[in-house]
């Protein structure tokens, strides 16, 4: 008898607790909604058709039609106060302004592919801006010039290249359900990297809504704030809007492969050469390298799979790779030429013949639970590191590697040019990897561990001091802010492995641009302590 008091004690706090709070989301909804109608212009679109609350029947809908990762939609998975998505840019800036107003914290998405759901999930009250109503895209071809608001995706950025011209294309990823906004604002990359650089390398100019709600292009912005986010994460800094961008050249036909090893095959000694290759052969030729445990003949092994796109034809590949890499063993069979749009199609493992148009879904095919880490790697791993390697993995179990080869275009741009800085004497790039179906946490228990596992063991091989990572491979494992006193402190430990020296001048501009730190998120730049 003596504990049932106690629990009727609990049980009707838990009550009220959760009836203030509630209230509590319902006043802030409405001074939000108020705040909005009293910014809103009469003539402008209906503010409310722009919000989401959780009492609408579309809110489910439009919360998870971005969200890419199965582990951030559960109905355990923290869920916004309100989903506001704008249709105009004036609405982004009131909503900036109005989310101050009830001092509440304001996720940024534009694709949904941060790995570890940055941009829509918090254990602080939130409000989601969600952009994909801003995707419009505008190709100047006599300029070779392209505006791309925010909420567009790759792939419609590269169909609308397609229709107007078959020598043109823009060196971006290979995912063609990414968002312009956040890939560039996180530097970008595909392959095209060794002979283009970077897809911020590409920018020429932005607009943004800063922290006082106004619209700025590059001259108004000034050219420090115009350098952050250009890889510095543009969450940090306001909600970017739109990036101008060069187009680049590509021929007429383009030539893609892939060849694969296992160790039975002598995987061990190609990738061990691919090392010394792939990032000083021809810059038109990028070799990525997938490094898999796989069962064959049930037994687990390692497959290697090297997977290349050339920018001219077969005849010409055959020469670079027979000077270059004889190792691979490559023959004029596993030549595929076709145009670069078709290439685009490839590497989004879309079927031969596959239309242009598909890239115009937004709907990716499936979404699994994934995890993902990075690395730079900047000394060639030993034939006996490789086979210590390979050991290790099928140890843990399913994690797999991407190496992304550096060198050409991105070794000759200083590392201060963005906020990118991983340039020359990085060989390659490693992404870990590892997605699985299996439902409930126990099983992202394990999957997680794995991934972490593999990590630890290749501490000896990878960059040190610090030991490098790429912000667009979002991995809360190397450090979040909670963005109180400490954020300073808190924030120069994953800062400075995603940015290395230039994260000092990242926190010089954010302290110009949002001292009050109203723009932030887990692993967010932080002003210097006031």
């Amino acid at each position: 008898m003596g504990k049932f008091p106690s629990v009727l004690v609990f049980f009707f706090l838990f009550v009220f607790v959760s009836s203030l709070s509630l209230a509590c989301s319902d006043s802030s909804y409405q001074t939000f909604l108020q705040c909005l109608k009293t910014k809103s212009p009469p003539q402008s679109p209906e503010i409310s058709s722009i919000l989401y609350d959780p009492t609408n029947s579309s809110f489910q809908t439009v919360l998870q039609s971005y969200v890419r990762n199965r582990r951030f939609n559960r109905s355990t998975t923290p869920k916004p106060l309100l989903i506001v998505t704008p249709k105009t840019e004036t609405h982004v800036s009131y909503a900036v302004l109005c989310a101050q107003a009830i001092n509440i914290q304001l996720k940024i998405r534009s694709g949904g592919h941060d790995y570890d759901g940055i941009s829509y999930v918090s254990d602080q009250p939130f409000i989601i801006l969600d952009m994909f109503n801003l995707r419009s895209i505008s190709i100047d071809l006599p300029t070779q010039t392209a505006w791309v608001q925010a909420g567009a995706q790759l792939g419609e950025l590269y169909y609308q290249i397609s229709t107007k011209s078959k020598t043109l294309g823009f060196p971006a990823g290979v995912c063609p359900t990414v968002g312009v906004g956040g890939h560039l604002s996180g530097g970008g990359y595909g392959n095209m990297l060794r002979k283009y650089g970077l897809s911020v390398d590409h920018v020429t100019d932005a607009r943004i809504v800063d922290v006082k709600g106004r619209i700025l292009d590059r001259k108004a912005m000034g050219e420090d704030l115009f350098w952050a986010i250009r890889g510095g994460g543009g969450a940090s800094f306001g909600v970017v809007l739109a990036y101008k961008i060069g187009l680049v050249p590509v021929p007429e036909t383009v030539t893609v492969f892939r060849v694969e090893r296992t160790l039975a095959q002598n995987a061990t000694e190609v990738v061990y050469r691919w090392q010394y290759v792939a990032d000083k052969i021809d810059n038109g030729l990028f070799i990525r390298l997938l490094l898999q445990p796989v069962t064959v003949n049930k037994t687990r092994t390692i497959r290697a799979s090297f997977i290349g796109e050339f920018l001219g034809d077969c005849v010409k590949l055959m020469e670079v790779v027979g000077n270059g890499f004889p190792e691979l063993g490559f023959k004029k069979e596993d030549c595929m030429e076709m145009s670069w749009i078709g290439s685009v199609l490839y590497w989004a493992n879309f079927d031969n013949g596959t239309k242009p148009e598909v890239l115009l879904s937004r709907t990716p095919d499936s979404v699994s639970f994934g995890k993902r880490k990075s690395d730079y790697v900047q000394n060639p791993i030993s034939k006996d590191g490789l086979e210590w390697i390979w050991k290790k993995m099928i140890e843990v179990g399913k994690t797999g590697f991407v190496f992304n080869p550096y060198g050409g275009r991105m070794s000759e741009i200083p590392a201060g040019a963005t906020p990118f800085p991983h340039r020359a004497g990085n060989i390659f790039k490693m992404q870990y990897s590892v997605n699985w179906n299996e439902e409930g946490v126990d099983a992202d228990k394990d999957y997680i561990n794995q991934i972490r596992r593999l990590y630890s063991y290749m501490t000896p091989f990878v960059s040190k001091s610090p030991r490098g990572a790429y912000l667009n491979y979002r991995d809360l494992d190397i450090g979040t802010s909670a963005n109180g006193k400490n954020s300073y402190e808190e924030g120069k430990v994953y800062g400075e492995k995603y940015f290395m020296g230039n994260y000092a001048r990242l926190v010089k501009v954010k302290t110009m641009v949002d001292p009050g730190n109203f723009f932030r998120n887990e692993q967010s730049i932080p002003p210097f302590p006031s």
